[in-house]
């Protein structure tokens, strides 16, 4: 790029920003925010068109443009190609590209990408076609003889369905491509840097994206059987890729970044950015009244699945039978998964729970401040937001033992002490336990919330993310420029302060290094 041009970032998300408030999409919107005289665009990966335009973030003026990709879009394009586009013929190049794909093995993607970009073909026509039956025909041969020849190749159309409805995208100018995971956007991102040479491509995972599948997947009553096994190495092909075509690839915390690398990232490409705050909001935020008598409990999360509200509603009523002057509060959206939230309030009827109060989207910083403890019971997370806000406000946390929140609440680099209790998923008896020792005992919650402030001070402060992100961009634009009026700090006061960024300054060196070649 130009000196002293604007850098262009193009962000690409699957299923969040800006149609789902939530950690990730949080993120995103933090990032925005902080930079702007970067000039970003969006790739919003949603399932249907029924979501387009229904934005829950204000959108920052520096986002330029924002451009869906719709995966559920198969009658829509069938559709509208059906008479529009004529009949694709794939040369040899392209068939065993397909055959790669398909494989797995030494996957041609370029060939894949261009193929898309330049020929623009029908999904409909490509997957009923005979060119791709013929492939799955020899993969099936080859290495699946023994299932239905039907259910295998639904299977597969199915599978590639997705993927290529991705691969339709426009084709988006950026000098850097950010995808927020990998998977799809991963797959786009890859495809995005291949066809505009000297872009780079920047993965940073909150969750693990592959594992998240494959987690889903085992637990998924619509596949069996030798099936799943199918659909999980779809999705480690397309991390692959991400990984591949990646200049640099973020995670949150060190175990994550150790998931990466054994899913095939390569070592020198991984690099440990934590989630950051800003806790100068939590300073003067409304506290609880004196007169409240409840020991109140904050759910600050979407009700979806993925979180358990159903357990953690369960093992509060048990609590609540021990020690009555208890109050869960479950607060965030609940439109994502309507069916879920139902069974939500269902069980709440059924158990005849009192005490549990569902409050609905909620500015954060209106109500964290009144709670005495926070509550998480995930089956799946990254690195929690809601706990180092928590943290921010002087708030404990419990737990379950899953992404990042054990290192949290516990430390991984200091001798704070606990800054809450974790416990195992879906644990029943371990979180009421939980929820009575932190009723019961006033001053360890306040003790363990003093803890939890201290360890976001240290290492998890907005700035901190502010200054990692502004060296990414400008390494990976290979500028100069200065991105935006930040005021840097140091990032961190931790024990081992200087290996971490002598670590980290290694990596960005190695990375120049590789820009520069």
């Amino acid at each position: 790029m130009a000196k002293n041009s604007k850098i262009k970032v193009c962000i690409i998300a699957e299923g969040c920003y800006p149609y789902e408030i939530g950690g990730v999409s949080s993120w995103i919107h933090s990032i925005i925010n902080t930079f702007p005289n970067i000039d970003f665009s969006l790739i919003a990966i949603i399932a249907s068109r029924e979501t387009s335009g229904k934005f829950k973030y204000k959108i920052p003026d520096n986002l330029i443009s924002i451009y869906e990709v719709y995966l559920n879009d198969y009658e829509y394009a069938s559709e509208n190609t059906k008479n529009s586009e004529r009949k694709i013929k794939l040369s040899k190049d392209e068939i065993n590209a397909l055959h790669s794909l398909v494989s797995g093995d030494n996957v041609d993607w370029e060939c894949i990408f261009n193929l898309f970009a330049r020929k623009k073909p029908s999904v409909d026509k490509l997957l009923m076609g005979k060119d791709f039956l013929d492939v799955i025909i020899d993969f099936y041969k080859s290495n699946y003889h023994s299932l239905p020849f039907t259910d295998f190749l639904w299977t597969m159309r199915s599978i590639y369905l997705t993927m290529f409805l991705s691969m339709r995208v426009p084709m988006v100018d950026a000098d850097i491509y950010h995808c927020v995971a990998t998977g799809y956007a991963g797959i786009i991102g890859s495809m995005q840097k291949v066809l505009h040479p000297g872009s780079k491509l920047l993965i940073s995972e909150h969750g693990i994206y592959t594992r998240e599948r494959e987690e889903e997947i085992i637990r998924a009553k619509w596949v069996k059987g030798v099936f799943k096994d199918i659909w999980i190495n779809q999705f480690r092909k397309m991390s692959l890729c991400a990984y591949n075509y990646a200049e640099l690839v973020t995670s949150l915390f060190e175990h994550a970044r150790q998931l990466q690398i054994e899913l095939g990232c390569p070592k020198e490409k991984t690099v440990v950015t934590p989630n950051g705050v800003k806790t100068e909001n939590f300073i003067d935020i409304p506290v609880k009244d004196l007169s409240d008598e409840y020991f109140n409990i904050g759910a600050i999360l979407r009700v979806t699945p993925i979180k358990d509200v159903k357990t953690m509603i369960t093992a509060f009523h048990y609590a609540h039978q021990i020690n009555s002057h208890i109050k869960l509060w479950i607060m965030g959206p609940s439109d994502e998964d309507p069916e879920y939230f139902k069974e939500c309030q269902e069980l709440v009827s059924s158990l005849n729970a009192s005490d549990i109060i569902f409050t609905g989207t909620i500015k954060t910083v209106d109500y964290i401040g009144k709670m005495d403890v926070l509550i998480l019971t995930s089956i799946s997370e990254g690195q929690p937001l809601t706990i180092l806000e928590g943290f921010a406000a002087g708030k404990p946390s419990i737990a379950t033992n899953v992404g990042n929140c054990s290192g949290l609440i516990y430390g991984e680099s200091d001798d704070f002490g606990s800054a809450g209790i974790v416990v195992p998923v879906m644990s029943i008896p371990d979180i009421v336990k939980a929820i009575i020792t932190l009723s019961e005992d006033k001053e360890l919650c306040t003790q363990m919330g003093e803890i939890g402030k201290k360890r976001v001070l240290s290492k998890y402060k907005i700035q901190d993310m502010k200054n990692t992100y502004q060296k990414i961009y400008s390494e990976l634009a290979n500028d100069d420029v200065a991105i935006s009026d930040v005021n840097c700090k140091s990032a961190s006061n931790e024990n081992n302060a200087a290996d971490a960024a002598s670590e980290m300054q290694m990596s960005f060196d190695m990375l120049k290094d590789r820009l520069l070649k």
